[in-house]
């Protein structure tokens, strides 16, 4: 008797549906240098600059992000994982893989739009 393999259907992955963000402004975003790898951040996970994380000086610990660079129209969603910037007037900066996503690595930092995810009430 031959068996057949069991197929099981992944669960869909949940679809970000546009309206689900809510604008919180703009601003200069940058990015983690990679001296950074390997380091405990603010919240105590360790930064891995291929994940989409990124820090803010108030947005709580785990606040999903949507980072659009409004030169390109691409967007990515991060993770805030971490506190800061503390340089000059930026308001995120994104791990590399999150600042490759929206094409702001070549010039090491770029004007952003940001949106949080909104909450379910």
């Amino acid at each position: 008797m031959i068996s057949q393999p069991v197929v099981q259907e992944l669960p869909a992955t949940p679809e970000i549906v546009e309206d689900a963000f809510e604008s919180i402004g703009s601003g200069v975003a940058s990015y983690y240098g990679l001296k950074f790898a390997g380091r405990r951040t603010a919240s105590g996970s360790i930064f891995d600059p291929e994940e989409l994380t990124a820090a803010h000086r108030s947005l709580p610990f785990g606040t999903q992000v949507q980072v659009t660079n409004p030169r390109n129209g691409e967007s990515v969603v991060v993770t805030i994982t971490d506190r800061g910037p503390y340089h000059g007037n930026r308001v995120i900066d994104l791990s590399k893989a999150a600042a490759r996503e929206i094409g702001i690595v070549r010039r090491g930092s770029g004007t952003v739009e940001l949106a949080v995810l909104a909450q379910e009430s």
